[in-house]
């Protein structure tokens, strides 16, 4: 019997990475889509494929050529992302898109791409999305609105995929120390996930991808991926007021700091 297919969004960074780490000592043989994948090193069961998430025409042929290769393919991670850091003053309407472009357009995109592969294997779309995805975060409107989107796609899409037996998951890691010191921040504020210095509790990629892995194998639909992000998801369930105070004490003061 073949190994299963992952296919990883944004897998040359430090979480995309490590989930492809964990896949692939699990059996699985892995498909990494990234817009930069010279310093992704080689690798037993893993392919790099180099694509600009942002532009549908690549994406397009990159996903084309992914389903060409591998007749079956069990599953699709959303990992590929920017964070983008500043008061929504200052914000202006191409940055905004921009975000939303790689949170969450390409994420859709790759969806629509795979979404019968996934039917016919009966497999799973894993979204990673962030505690911003149900929750405010101090100076990320952008940031935090492209994940709300992306965790309301998915959890709707999961409805419409069940009678297909396909499963769909949402991970939401808080602060996961891939880029710490190499934060690269843009004049518009963009920069690589994991590099603000204003996180909380950060994780390592690798710690993260073992949560996510194993919320996978047990089938949560979502996947609180931390202790500040399950301390996030139980407050803000339960407060969204308290949620809000806490968030901008801790974030504004760390900032001052």
């Amino acid at each position: 019997m073949s190994a299963p297919v992952a296919v990883i969004s944004g897998g040359a960074g430090g979480l995309g990475r490590a989930l492809s780490a964990g896949l692939r000592d699990d059996g699985w043989q892995v498909v990494i889509l990234d817009r930069d994948i010279a310093a992704l090193p080689a690798a037993p069961n893993q392919q790099a494929i180099a694509c600009d998430l942002s532009d549908p025409a690549q994406l397009e042929r990159a996903c084309a050529q992914v389903i060409a290769h591998y007749p079956r393919i069990n599953l699709v991670i959303y990992n590929a992302g920017v964070t983008q850091i500043g008061a929504f003053e200052a914000l202006n309407k191409a940055t905004h898109r921009k975000v939303f472009e790689i949170n969450y357009f390409a994420a859709t995109a790759m969806a629509r791409a795979f979404l019968i592969p996934l039917r016919e294997s009966r497999g799973t779309h894993l979204a990673i999305s962030s505690v911003a995805g149900f929750s405010p975060l101090y100076h990320r409107t952008a940031y935090a609105a492209s994940k709300h989107a992306l965790e309301g796609f998915f959890a709707s899409l999961r409805s419409e995929e069940a009678c297909h037996g396909v499963r769909i998951q949402i991970a939401a890691p808080s602060f996961i120390a891939t880029n710490i010191g190499h934060a690269e921040r843009q004049e518009d504020g963009i920069s690589r996930p994991g590099a603000a210095a204003d996180g909380v509790d950060y994780m390592t990629p690798e710690a993260a991808a073992k949560v996510i892995l194993r919320g996978l194998k047990r089938g949560s639909a979502m996947i609180p991926v931390g202790r500040i992000a399950w301390l996030s998801w139980w407050i803000q369930s339960l407060s969204p007021r308290l949620f809000q105070r806490l968030m901008e004490r801790r974030i504004t003061t760390d900032r001052r700091s």
